[in-house]
């Protein structure tokens, strides 16, 4: 439509009203991807869409939730997608980089703050928080700080998720991704972490794009999840744990906060 003319477009639509609508269509302002979601789609472009679906997931589970904050955000891009479904999102990184990079896309106005969860914890409450491929980064010594103080920013009633690629995946991955996966699990060693944390654990399956029910060793990343869980009976919060990525396990957690 933008390589003919107007007279000719005009003509085609039949009436004014719609070439008007097509106009403002067409008049919507370019995306410009991140540093790194730019760098996968040149590199691989469907590990973009892979990571397009985990945001997708993450904001379906957390739809219309008030508060919530991702840690981990990198440039912020594939962020947009749980913008869309949420009340207010405030993003977090500890790279300052990240920062600047998130800045550079500019059509997503998130808050953008720079954080060190091993480190400290955010005073602030959230009633949702998520983290996409980050806790296969964090040195294990620090793995303890990384979930106590992030759980502390979370509201009693929140949800909590997490995603990390599974050990099992690795023999699969990039040499650039082996040398900053520094800490990925197997199913096991992830339920166990949970454990320490949370009560029950459930675990489903994710291939590419694909949620489903499928075997543990064939994962790539990881979701924790915590939210309220209104059954009369308890009426205490459960969590839910999900296991994602190229080939996905996708863990369901349905827990009360030890």
């Amino acid at each position: 439509i933008a390589d003919i003319s107007t007279d000719t477009m005009q003509e085609r639509l039949g009436n004014k009203k719609k070439f008007s609508a097509i106009k403002q269509y067409l008049s919507t302002d370019k995306a410009i991807l991140g540093r790194h979601t730019a760098f996968s789609w040149h590199k691989d472009s469907k590990h973009l869409l892979f990571a397009l679906s985990r945001y997708k997931f993450v904001s379906s589970m957390i739809f219309e939730k008030k508060n919530v904050l991702e840690i981990g955000a990198g440039d912020g891009w594939c962020s947009k997608l749980v913008t869309d479904k949420v009340g207010n999102l405030v993003l977090s990184d500890i790279e300052l980089e990240n920062k600047r990079f998130f800045d550079e896309i500019d059509f997503n106005k998130n808050k953008y703050i720079i954080h060190d969860f091993t480190k400290k914890e955010l005073k602030k409450k959230f009633d949702a928080i998520y983290s996409v491929d980050v806790l296969e980064h964090i040195p294990k010594k620090k793995e303890k700080n990384f979930m106590v103080n992030s759980i502390k920013s979370l509201d009693k009633n929140g949800i909590y998720i997490v995603g990390s690629p599974s050990i099992e995946s690795q023999k699969y991955a990039s040499k650039y991704s082996k040398m900053y996966h520094v800490n990925c699990k197997t199913q096991k060693e992830l339920r166990e972490l949970l454990k320490k944390y949370f009560f029950n654990v459930l675990i489903f399956s994710m291939n590419d794009e694909l949620v489903h029910t499928g075997i543990s060793q064939l994962v790539v990343t990881l979701f924790l999840f915590k939210f309220d869980y209104y059954v009369v009976i308890y009426l205490k919060p459960f969590f839910i744990n999900f296991y994602l990525g190229d080939l996905y396990i996708i863990t369901l957690i349905c827990i009360s906060q030890k």
